[in-house]
């Protein structure tokens, strides 16, 4: 058990909240037991019509997961991040495939572990303070959590920019590009609750489509994706960066920028992971997403991006790669190993 879950049903709406608000909702290994346990109870249950997920506190629906476990766990070479993906992964499965209505407010920080918990349900409502984002690589990782499954889906070129750059989107702009699909303002979200408790929800699309139809808004203004995003279709990491400096712009060099100080080896897997999940099933993805995270635990990279971030801060990471030119195919793929690799095997 946990207290930070906290959950009740109103009328016939099952409801989770996220509650760690000073950690920023972040996921632990408990938190996704009782999220799971609770969505296999109520899928179960005929008098639960729909189930809706948000976060505690008015900063962050989820900002991610337990990174310095993964990291600790990785150095002392126990089972425990094995046991986190493993269970993480699944919880992401179950809300794709949820029969019922599976409704998340993402207002806040929607990072990381928090995007396995919506991007893959039905409604993803937006409100006034949601600011998404996947930055993975730089921590010399990859954006995980069904993110090589969803991102390419947004379109290539948008998911590219997003996975490789860790890109922040607004509420106005999460809802441009498909992440959110509905918009509901910041202060109407209780009340958005208490009239989806009052509805007579019956594991249907119909009565909560009438209910969010009733609650919906025009989006926020959004700044406009500059053309030279189209850099991002390109059909490698390189290429994309030579696309970006001979475009001259100032979004362009800031991509670049942006791109020069991560992981190399991360941008190239990922990029690598994306053009992949384009074309696998979502039980594929997962599947080649948890050998990538367990192998990713056998890179220099990864402790090195969580110690400069998040240890130490200096953010200074000393990258295996000096530049995404350096990383050669072989290394790539090795990184998507279906056996994970040996403790004793360093990934060079």
């Amino acid at each position: 058990m946990t207290d930070e879950i906290q959950y009740r049903i109103i009328g016939n709406l099952g409801h989770i909240t996220l509650n760690r608000p000073k950690a920023l909702n972040a996921l632990t290994y408990a938190m996704c037991e009782k999220i799971t346990e609770l969505l296999l109870e109520w899928q179960g249950k005929p008098e639960i019509g729909a189930v809706l997920i948000d976060g505690m506190g008015d900063r962050a629906f989820c900002a991610g997961g337990d990174v310095i476990l993964l990291h600790d766990s990785g150095k002392a070479g126990d089972t425990r991040a094995e046991e986190f993906w493993r269970i993480e992964y699944a919880l992401n499965e179950l809300i794709h495939c949820y029969s019922k209505p599976y409704i998340s407010l993402i207002d806040g920080f929607v990072m990381g572990g928090g995007v396995g918990l919506s991007v893959h349900g039905k409604y993803r409502i937006a409100g006034d303070a949601t600011i998404f984002a996947m930055p993975e690589t730089g921590i010399g990782y990859f954006p995980d959590v069904g993110g090589t499954y969803f991102l390419p889906r947004l379109g290539m070129n948008i998911g590219q920019w997003l996975g490789l750059t860790g890109a922040r989107l607004d509420a106005g702009q999460t809802c441009y590009v498909g992440i959110a699909n509905i918009y509901v303002p910041t202060d109407k979200h209780q009340d958005l609750i208490q009239a989806l408790g009052k509805a007579d929800l019956d594991g249907t699309d119909f009565r909560v489509k009438e209910v969010l139809k009733a609650f919906s808004q025009v989006p926020p203004d959004h700044d406009v994706i500059p053309k030279a995003i189209a850099a991002f279709s390109c059909s490698s990491v390189p290429e994309i960066l030579l696309s970006l400096d001979n475009d001259n712009s100032e979004w362009a060099a800031k991509q670049a920028k942006n791109i020069r100080r991560k992981s190399p080896l991360a941008m190239c897997v990922t990029f690598e992971a994306l053009r992949r999940g384009e074309s696998m099933t979502f039980r594929q993805v997962m599947t080649q997403e948890l050998d990538i995270s367990l192998n990713f635990l056998k890179t220099q990279d990864f402790y090195e991006g969580i110690r400069a971030q998040l240890i130490d801060k200096d953010r200074n990471p000393k990258w295996s790669h000096a530049s995404v030119d350096k990383v050669s195919s072989t290394q790539i793929d090795r990184l998507f190993r279906k056996t994970a690799i040996p403790p004793q095997e360093f990934i060079t």
